[in-house]
């Protein structure tokens, strides 16, 4: 018998409105010990989600350097004197999750088999993905969800017996 996405999910989801703050969204994930949530829009419907690594991305590229060869010494100075500026003036604007957020939401129905699923995510290379029936949201199938599949010996064999 197939292992299928609703036997291994995780029925509870926690989101976040596209309005909080990315600083916030980072504590949210952290208190909760995840590396990702589901984005909301402002009538509740998802329509993203922003992990840890879109934060850490965010953080990276704002505080990244494109510098030239082609340019005088006292040029880069200048350049890293407007950098500083903008950073800090960037830094009394909050970023919201909007602005880090992936905006795409790939999903799965609940009677999929976790072999697709897993397919699935190593193509895309996800780490999460959302679980539906009926076109709602039931629940998310995480690596971590993925990993019950082989330290549960009753899922592991029937995913054996399905090859």
């Amino acid at each position: 018998m197939t292992v299928l996405a609703h036997e291994i999910m995780t029925p509870s989801i926690k989101a976040v409105p596209q309005s909080w703050t990315m600083d916030r969204l980072a504590r949210f994930l952290t208190d909760n010990e995840i590396t990702g949530s589901p984005v909301t829009d402002e009538s509740g419907e998802i329509i993203g989600i922003a992990t840890l690594k879109d934060i850490a991305e965010f953080r990276w590229n704002a505080k990244r350097s494109e510098s030239s060869d082609k340019l005088t010494a006292e040029e880069h100075q200048e350049a890293r004197r407007l950098r500083m500026v903008l950073f800090e003036e960037m830094g009394k604007v909050p970023v919201e999750v909007r602005d880090i957020m992936t905006p795409i939401v790939l999903s799965v129905d609940e009677t999929t088999p976790v072999r697709d699923i897993a397919n699935i995510m190593m193509k895309e290379h996800l780490h999460r993905i959302f679980v539906t029936k009926d076109a709602r949201i039931t629940g998310i199938v995480t690596t971590y969800d993925m990993l019950k599949i082989v330290s549960n010996e009753e899922l592991t064999q029937r995913c054996a017996s399905n090859s």
